[in-house]
């Protein structure tokens, strides 16, 4: 009977501990911010390098043994300079051949001059008949034209012996080496690539979705990799025509303006920011903002300023950029969302506002 009282007792104490209020929910931080807009989300990134605004694949017009390399990759060389020779032993033999010609096409036709000349005599005389005369000018004039034909050749065989020679076109720096010596290469085989010294640009590519947006001419800003928060003036200067067939993006040239070529080094990696007039009022949202409501549909939570409670919001996005994207709809400007760890977070969460520098945001701030 003892026991069975306690046992009474105790399931007593525990009905009444299971009518006591439950704790208190602890709010949970959460990091807010409003949707983006006006100038930073203007403009679009996209990646490039520095090239010269005059890049030339140098290559030797005839083919040969590669015996002599005269400058390596980044020095600087003067138009006219020799970078590179070639074997140049049969190219001469070859001249000397095609000069011996020549030599047995003038004796030719020294021999048909003198035949033509004592024909005429013998012609004014009526000792020869007229046809013969004319066989005789007939056989100087052809002579006369492999005499000229043979003077040509060996006009190109001695320019052929001098293309064993590469020198520079233009001043300029030396970019790349694509042989060197002792090695067997063709006719128009690059060499080197010569990056001039008519200034630099920014090389880039622009996604094809998109390329209607931009034209020659257009202003853009220039990031350099090891100069963040330093934008160089640019403007687009060239725009390719056709797409690369693996790529499918657009060729594009940017030109430096005022001194920014003194700042920039070849093969730098910039940034180009180029403004983005569609986009320059468009409400934009930080990508790790994003979240997955009903029916996979996008979503962002937001803070009830009167409550400081979550509500997922269903939103429509625009096409994702780097780092954001834009609202098209769902969302007012003075919204505070949630920027990071929405996947942590439930509906109807408390929680409380903190700025990117961890301050708490206050109420009446966020009724604003």
């Amino acid at each position: 009977m003892r026991t069975t009282a306690g046992c009474l007792f105790a399931m007593l104490l525990l009905g009444a501990c299971g009518h006591d209020a439950p704790p208190p929910e602890i709010a949970r931080p959460v990091l807010v911010v409003h949707p983006g807009g006006g100038t930073d989300a203007a403009f679009t990134a996209y990646a490039g390098e520095i090239r010269a605004r005059e890049e030339s694949a140098l290559a030797f017009r005839v083919g040969g043994n590669l015996v002599r390399r005269e400058v390596d990759v980044g020095d600087e060389v003067k138009r006219g300079q020799l970078l590179a020779e070639l074997d140049p032993g049969d190219l001469r033999l070859q001249a000397q051949a095609v000069q011996a010609q020549v030599a047995s096409a003038e004796a030719e036709l020294a021999r048909a001059a003198a035949d033509r000349a004592r024909y005429a005599k013998l012609a004014q005389q009526q000792l020869v008949s007229r046809s013969a005369l004319d066989a005789q000018n007939a056989a100087y004039a052809a002579a006369a034209g492999q005499a000229k034909a043979a003077r040509a050749q060996l006009d190109v065989a001695r320019n052929q012996a001098g293309y064993a020679q590469l020198r520079a076109p233009r001043d300029g720096v030396v970019a790349a080496r694509q042989a060197e010596a002792g090695q067997v290469v063709t006719a128009g085989q690059t060499v080197f690539t010569l990056a001039g010294d008519a200034g630099r640009e920014v090389a880039m590519a622009l996604p094809e979705t998109r390329i209607r947006d931009f034209h020659a001419g257009q202003p853009v800003l220039v990031e350099l990799w090891n100069a963040p928060g330093t934008r160089l003036p640019g403007t687009i200067r060239e725009i390719a025509p056709a797409a690369d067939p693996q790529a499918r993006t657009y060729a594009v040239r940017i030109a430096l303006g005022g001194n920014a070529t003194e700042a920039v080094e070849l093969g730098q990696s910039a940034r180009v920011y180029i403004a983005d007039e569609a986009n320059a009022t468009t409400l934009r949202v930080p990508l790790a903002a994003v979240q997955r409501g009903a029916k996979r549909a996008t979503a962002l939570w937001v803070v009830d300023p009167a409550t400081h409670r979550l509500h997922l919001a269903p939103v429509q996005l625009g096409p994702f950029g780097e780092d954001s994207a834009p609202v098209l709809r769902g969302i007012a400007q003075d919204a505070w969302i949630v920027a990071a760890g929405g996947h942590l977070l439930r509906e109807g969460q408390a929680v409380t506002p903190v700025d990117r520098d961890n301050r708490p945001v206050l109420s009446t701030k966020l009724a604003k």
